[in-house]
C-alpha cells in the first residue's frame, strides 16, 4: 500500500467556482499567472503578420570553484543539471530508445491516483519535510508567527510557493539547497485579503520579501536518504533573494535604450527578480533562475508610450490593473508603468546567483533573452562550449538554445563566467514527416506508427550581431518572442521545462498543456487540438551534439488516461502504466530514467511525480512514485547524484477555489495553516529509489 504522510482526505469547501481549462483552480490562475488562461492570445497571428505589426512599429521608433565539477557529479548533487555531464554517444544508433537499457531497472509499487491531503509515496519509502515558508533563514530570523508577519521577519524567512530546486554539496553529507519562490497568493497567507487595492502597506511589502528564492545549507541524516535543515552554528551560505535585491545587467543588452529607467539611467542596476519557476546549474557551481510570468505585476500597461504598446502586448501586459494584481506599485513607483515603462523590460530575464557567495550581487542575463522563462538547463557541446536550453511557458510560444561563443575551461573560473554573455540565441523549429490529413487533432498516431520529424534551430542573435530584419540586437534581447515570430519558429503547446539525459544525450521537453489549440493549427509536434492533458518531446540533435543546429525529434507520451486511445506511452502497453496529465518539470537519474512532475492535473486527482524509462523493453512504462496534497503543484523535482533522494518542491497546498486561513482547504504539512514546502522521499532501508 502507498503511505499518506501528513494531513487526511480532502475537506468540503464552500463556493466553489467553476472549474478553469486544465486542473488549476481559479484561485490558482489568480495569483500565479494573473488570469493568463482567461486573456486572449498573445500570439494571435501567422509570423509572417506579427511581424509587419513589429516592422511598422519599429519604423515609428527610428562546481564550484578549480577542480569542483568532479566532486559535484560524483558526490551528492544531481549529475543531470550540470553542464558536462550529458556525454556525446558519436556511435549510438538509431536515438535514446534504442540506447541499451541500465541494468537493475525500477521496482516500486505505483501509488494510485487520489485526492487526499497528505504527501502520499509508495510502501517501503519514508519522507519528511525539508523546509517551509517562514522558517528562519539567516541566523536572526524569529520564528514564524502566521497572524503576526512582518516584511522584515518574512525577508530573512524561507519564502512563498517553492518551485526550481537543486542541491550543491559542501562536503560528502552537507549541501546547499537552492529554492525559487515563484509567486504569492495573499489570500492564503492573511486572514481577511480581498486584494491589493485594500491590503496594507505591510501586506505588500511581506509580499515582496516573499517573492524571489533561498539559500540554505541542509545536511544529511544519519547516513540515510533523508535531509534535514541545518539549525545550528554560522550557516554563513543562507541567503535570501527577494523582489528587492539589487542586481545588475550584463550581456549585449546591458546599457540599452529599453532597459533605462528615471531611477537607473544608465540601464544597468535592475532591482529583484519575480515569479521564479524552473531554473539550472551551470558547472561552475552558480544557480540560474528563470522569471516567468512577470506581466501580472505591473499596472497601467495602456499609458506607456504608443510605439511600446505592441511589444508589450506581445508579453501579455494587459490595460489598467490585472486581475489579481498585488498592487506593488502603492509601495513602489516602479511598478507603475504610465510612470516607469521600461520598468517591465528589467523582467523576464534568467539570472544567474552564486550560492556560495551570500555578498555576490545577482546578474540578469540578456544574451539568453527575454520572455517567460522556463528552465536554464545547461550542457556543453561537443567542442566544449556552454549550451542552454529554455522554454517558454505560455499557449503557442517556443523553444529556445543559447550556445556560448568561447569554450568552458575547467577550473579556469573568471574565463567561465563570460561564457553566458557571448553567444548565439536560436529559435526551434519542427518539421513533421507524416501527410497533414494524417493528423486529425485527436492525437492519435498517424500511418507510420510515430509523430516525428526533422528540426533546426533558427538564429536569432549573435552578440551585436541581429539576424532578424528590422530589428537591433538588443531588440532582439529585449522583444525575443517579437523576433521568435518573424523568425518562423513553431508554435509549442506551453513549453515548460527541458533537460538533457544524462546517458543518452537526448533533449525532453516538457509540454504542459494547450487548450486553444483548434484542429486546424495542428502539427505533428503538437499532434493534440483542445490538448488538456500535454505531450512530452523528444530530441536528438545531429551527431549527439549539443551545439549542432538541426535535430530529429520524437513524442514519446501524449498524457491522459491510458484508456483512451488518444494516449501514447512510447508503444508499451498502457494497461500497466499510471495516468498522467499536464507535465511539467523533468529531470533524470544517473540511470536515465525520465522523472516528470505535473501541474494541474485534468483526470481528477491530485498532482504528482512519474518516473519512466525511456530505453529498453521498459521505454514508456511510465509509474506514479508519488503525490502531494490537495490543491498543490509537483515542482522540482530533484534526484540526488547518488540515487537515494527524490527532492519536490511543494507548491500552492490548499489553493482551491473558496479556501480561506478561516476555512483551509489543506492542513499540510503541520495541521495548521498550508504552508509550501521541500519534502525528501527516501527508501526505509536505505536502497537506491526504485530499487
Amino acid at each position: 500500500m502507498a503511505k499518506l504522510i501528513g494531513g487526511g482526505r480532502r475537506p468540503l469547501l464552500p463556493l466553489l467556482s467553476t472549474p478553469h481549462k486544465g486542473g488549476r483552480s481559479a484561485l490558482t490562475c489568480r495569483f500565479r499567472c494573473g488570469d493568463a488562461c482567461a486573456h486572449d492570445v498573445a500570439n494571435t497571428s501567422d509570423n509572417a503578420y506579427f511581424g509587419d505589426v513589429v516592422q511598422e512599429a519599429l519604423s515609428r521608433r527610428g562546481v564550484l570553484r578549480a577542480g569542483a565539477l568532479g566532486a559535484l557529479v560524483a558526490g551528492v548533487g544531481v549529475g543531470v543539471g550540470v553542464a558536462g555531464a550529458a556525454p556525446a554517444f558519436a556511435d549510438r544508433p538509431g536515438g535514446p530508445g534504442n540506447a541499451p537499457a541500465p541494468k537493475g531497472g525500477l521496482a516500486f509499487t505505483p501509488v494510485a491516483p487520489n485526492t487526499e491531503d497528505a504527501l502520499t509515496i509508495p510502501a517501503g519509502y519514508r519522507s519528511s519535510v525539508v523546509v517551509r515558508w517562514g522558517d528562519p533563514v539567516l541566523p536572526d530570523a524569529p520564528a514564524f508567527d502566521f497572524d503576526h508577519q512582518t516584511a522584515e521577519a518574512q525577508g530573512k524567512q524561507f519564502g512563498y510557493n517553492c518551485d526550481y530546486v537543486t542541491l550543491l554539496p559542501l562536503g560528502r553529507d552537507r549541501a546547499l539547497l537552492w529554492v525559487n519562490h515563484e509567486y504569492t497568493d495573499e489570500s492564503l497567507m492573511f486572514r481577511g485579503y480581498t486584494g491589493g487595492a485594500a491590503a496594507t502597506e505591510e501586506q505588500i511589502r511581506i509580499a515582496l520579501a516573499a517573492h524571489g528564492g533561498s539559500v540554505v545549507e541542509v545536511e544529511r541524516a544519519g547516513g540515510t536518504g533523508e535531509w534535514k535543515l541545518v539549525t545550528k552554528g554560522r550557516r554563513r551560505y543562507n541567503r535570501r533573494i527577494t523582489a528587492q535585491t539589487p542586481m545588475r545587467f550584463s550581456g549585449p543588452a546591458a546599457g540599452s535604450d529599453l532597459l533605462r529607467t528615471a531611477a537607473d539611467p544608465k540601464g544597468i542596476n535592475p532591482v529583484g527578480m519575480l515569479n521564479n519557476c524552473a531554473g539550472g546549474t551551470t558547472p561552475w557551481g552558480t544557480v540560474l533562475t528563470a522569471e516567468e510570468n512577470i506581466d501580472q505585476y505591473f499596472v497601467n500597461g495602456d499609458k506607456v508610450p504608443e510605439a511600446q504598446r505592441p511589444y508589450i502586448a506581445r508579453y501579455t501586459i494587459t490595460t489598467g490593473t490585472p486581475s489579481g494584481n498585488r498592487r506593488f506599485d502603492r509601495v513602489e513607483e516602479r511598478f507603475d508603468l504610465a510612470k516607469h515603462p521600461n520598468e517591465v523590460n528589467r523582467f523576464g530575464w534568467i539570472v544567474e546567483i552564486d550560492p556560495f557567495d551570500p555578498d555576490s550581487t545577482p546578474i540578469k542575463r540578456t544574451a539568453l533573452g527575454r520572455f517567460k522563462h522556463e528552465a536554464a538547463t545547461t550542457t556543453l557541446s561537443r567542442d566544449n562550449r556552454l549550451v542552454v536550453y529554455m522554454g517558454d511557458d505560455s499557449r503557442f510560444e517556443y523553444i529556445y538554445k543559447f550556445v556560448s561563443k568561447n569554450r568552458y575551461i575547467p577550473g579556469n573560473d573568471r574565463h567561465n563566467r563570460t561564457l553566458l554573455d557571448e553567444g548565439t540565441l536560436y529559435v526551434a523549429r519542427f518539421t513533421g514527416n507524416s501527410p497533414a490529413a494524417e493528423l486529425d487533432g485527436s492525437g492519435r498516431l498517424p500511418a507510420d506508427g510515430a509523430f516525428d520529424g526533422s528540426g533546426e534551430w533558427i538564429p536569432l542573435v549573435s552578440g551585436d550581431r541581429s539576424y532578424v530584419e528590422g530589428m537591433t540586437a538588443q531588440e532582439v534581447l529585449v522583444y525575443t518572442r517579437v523576433a521568435a515570430d518573424k523568425a518562423g519558429a513553431t508554435k509549442m503547446d506551453r513549453p515548460e521545462d527541458i533537460e538533457r539525459n544524462p546517458v543518452t544525450g537526448g533533449v525532453y521537453v516538457a509540454l504542459t498543456n494547450n487548450t486553444n489549440r483548434t484542429p486546424a493549427q495542428v502539427d505533428e509536434a503538437n499532434p493534440r487540438s483542445s490538448n488538456k492533458h500535454g505531450h512530452v518531446l523528444e530530441l536528438v540533435e545531429k551527431r549527439d551534439d549539443a551545439a549542432a543546429t538541426t535535430f530529429s525529434w520524437s513524442v514519446p507520451l501524449v498524457c491522459g488516461d491510458p484508456a483512451d486511445p488518444a494516449t501514447y506511452f512510447a508503444g508499451y502497453d498502457k494497461s500497466k502504466v499510471s495516468p498522467i496529465s499536464c507535465p511539467d518539470n523533468v529531470t533524470f537519474d544517473r540511470d536515465g530514467n525520465l522523472w516528470i512532475s505535473t501541474d494541474g492535473n485534468a483526470l481528477g486527482s491530485n498532482d504528482g511525480l512519474f518516473v519512466m524509462p525511456v530505453r529498453g523493453k521498459e521505454r514508456g512504462h511510465l509509474r506514479q512514485f508519488l503525490t502531494v496534497p490537495v490543491g498543490a503543484e509537483t515542482c522540482g523535482p530533484l534526484v540526488t547524484e547518488d540515487q537515494r533522494s527524490v527532492f519536490v518542491a511543494v507548491q500552492h497546498p490548499g489553493e482551491l477555489d473558496g479556501a480561506t486561513p478561516d476555512r483551509p482547504a489543506s492542513r499540510w504539512p503541520d495541521g495548521d495553516q498550508p504552508r509550501p514546502a521541500v519534502a525528501v522521499v527516501w527508501h526505509e532501508r536505505n536502497k537506491k529509489i526504485g530499487a
